[in-house]
């Protein structure tokens, strides 16, 4: 007997769209946040506000 995909091609490609925009979203939201913190709260987790800006400042879609 040959083994059953439970998954059609179709299936995992929408699957994998979606949790690629997911990862979008959230990167985007991120950045967002990071943007928005003061530079005692950047100091507190070691970053400096140049990095915050220019990490900010990237699009959504690299990582």
């Amino acid at each position: 007997m040959s083994s059953i995909s439970l998954t059609r091609p179709a299936d995992r490609k929408l699957l994998e769209l979606r949790a690629r925009f997911l990862a979008w979203v959230a990167r985007h939201r991120s950045r967002a946040a990071l943007s928005r913190l003061d530079d005692h709260l950047l100091a507190d987790i070691g970053v400096d506000r140049e990095y915050a800006d220019r990490e900010a400042s990237r699009p959504f879609w690299q990582k």
